[in-house]
């Protein structure tokens, strides 16, 4: 079972759910932003350049959505009591780790095991 000392534990929740917050601004910025690029009108350098905004818009918006699935993951493990545990080796993840990415599902072995499985059969 999960043995995080409880004050890192509230730590986490509470940058967990202020990144979720900010996150959440962010992707109605990014929408409103999106609405305003709307018009696609002009020569062909405007509506280039128009198309370009739209999509650096689009992969910012894509980037802020997969990071609030991190986040709801992270939250949902604190509920379930699995949060700190690394999905790769089962061992706790670091304390100095969960504190700078609070969302982190692996531990620095869990992540470098990872990193290595996936460099092997990406040939």
């Amino acid at each position: 079972m999960n043995h995080l000392p409880k004050d890192l534990v509230e730590k986490c929740k509470r940058k967990l759910l202020e990144s979720k917050m900010d996150l959440l601004n962010r992707a109605k910025e990014t929408e409103k932003a999106l609405r305003e690029l709307g018009d696609k009108s002009g020569d062909e350098a405007d509506q280039s350049a128009a198309i370009l905004s739209e999509n650096e818009v689009l992969s910012n918006q894509e980037r802020i959505r997969f990071q609030l699935t991190e986040i709801e993951i992270a939250l949902s493990k604190l509920a379930n009591g699995t949060y700190g545990i690394c999905e790769e080796t089962e061992e706790q993840i670091e304390p100095q780790r969960l504190l700078a990415i609070p969302w982190t599902r692996l531990s620095i072995e869990g992540a470098e095991t990872r990193e290595a499985m996936n460099k092997r059969f990406a040939r």
